[in-house]
């Protein structure tokens, strides 16, 4: 076996050129493949962080009439924060919100909104709520996204009217300062929400100690069924962005194939005119004793070895590459914020061991597959007609 590996790396060292464009084309598609699948890799690690960051925590209560999806079910989407809660609440790991649906007027358009009652001292969520912790005679303070400051066409300072249905059904309005604007790549928190201090909605609405969600810090808990409560755990609230990154992922799969195809075309073509040229080579190996099968093998071994090759190639000036993007990241060349879904303007590959290993395994094994499948016509040469080097 030794023998047989010294000799396969002399002849694809001795095949010169044409060794080496093929060993440089799977070490392309050996980057490209590591580098697309790191990317959707480090999209899914970062949409999940940034939606526990600033939207879910470590899961949610929702009101069993709530559907975010549906601002009619708001109105009737509240009621009393249960008893059980209180101690958490209490101690900074659960959060109670209120959402309302309202409307604003800047400059006199009519945009609806969706309101949202956030503790100002809380601690669970990177949202500026502290910013809230106010106290005005003439305006409520409220914050909002980059997004949808573009919508409204509003900074820091402006002043808004904004308009809303208490627990009766009687609209009020009043006068809204914006005293911040956060930068979010979640657009499920940017996008139409203005957000004030829970208490001045619960005084606004006449909902005095109610909420419609209840976020908590723990997803490791065991979180009991409450009656009127819908428990939505963290895997459900991010199953919608692991549910889109697997199509994309899916459909990546046919520039995998593509890549493939080309390097595995190049080496079969290699292999068969390999085979063609060397018949003399392939006498002699018979004559001096070599099994047909040995023989085989030998050229098996060579066309597998494009792979060995091709992945130390691709370590050279890959790993540099895969390492820089990961630091760096890939910005998008597009503005991703109105998306609708969790996505950063920079993505961050994350590279794991199993899908370097996975990716090189894959293309060694089918590289094998195809440098065999020209090799079996050398178990069918007669060895005299090889030596003569007549064509079969």
């Amino acid at each position: 076996m030794k023998l047989a590996l010294k000799l396969a790396y002399r002849n694809l060292i001795g095949a010169g050129l044409r060794t080496w464009l093929n060993v440089i084309v799977l070490s392309f598609s050996f980057v490209v493949i590591i580098w697309i699948k790191g990317v959707l890799a480090g999209w899914d690690l970062q949409a999940r962080n940034d939606m526990t960051d600033w939207e879910i925590a470590g899961g949610q209560y929702w009101h069993e009439a709530y559907d975010k999806y549906d601002p009619f079910t708001f109105s009737d989407s509240h009621a009393t924060i249960p008893a059980e809660f209180r101690e958490e609440i209490e101690a900074g790991d659960m959060e109670p919100s209120l959402i309302v649906q309202g409307s604003a007027y800047p400059q006199g358009r009519l945009q609806p909104v969706t309101i949202r009652g956030v503790n100002p001292q809380q601690t669970l969520f990177k949202l500026p709520t502290e910013k809230l912790d106010t106290v005005m005679s003439d305006a409520i303070p409220a914050i909002i996204g980059t997004l949808m400051s573009k919508t409204l066409k509003m900074g820091p300072g402006d002043r808004v009217i904004m308009q809303w249905r208490d627990a009766n059904g009687t609209f009020d309005a009043s006068e809204v300062l914006i005293v911040d604007i956060f930068n979010v790549a979640v657009p499920a928190v940017d996008a139409g929400q203005i957000y004030i201090p829970l208490e001045k909605l619960r005084e606004m609405t006449g909902m005095p100690d109610e909420a419609t969600l209840l976020s908590f810090r723990d997803s490791e808990k065991q979180r009991p069924e409450v009656a009127g409560w819908n428990l939505k755990p963290k895997e459900e609230l991010t199953r919608q962005v692991d549910e889109v990154i697997k199509v994309k992922s899916a459909g990546t799969t046919v520039l995998y194939a593509i890549l493939l195809l080309l390097a595995m075309l190049a080496i079969f073509d290699t292999q068969v005119l390999s085979i063609f040229r060397r018949q003399r080579e392939i006498g002699t190996y018979v004559a001096l004793g070599y099994t047909r099968g040995q023989v085989v093998g030998l050229f098996t071994v060579e066309g597998a070895m494009h792979a060995v090759l091709a992945a130390l190639l691709a370590a050279a000036y890959g790993l540099p590459f895969l390492m820089w993007q990961a630091k760096a990241g890939w910005t998008m060349p597009i503005d991703v914020s109105e998306f609708g879904m969790a996505m950063a303007q920079t993505l961050y590959p994350s590279y794991s061991a199993g899908l370097v290993i996975g990716t090189t395994l894959i293309v060694l094994i089918t590289t094998t597959i195809v440098s065999y499948w020209p090799s079996r016509r050398i178990a069918k040469m007669n060895p005299t007609d090889a030596l003569r080097g007549k064509i079969q």
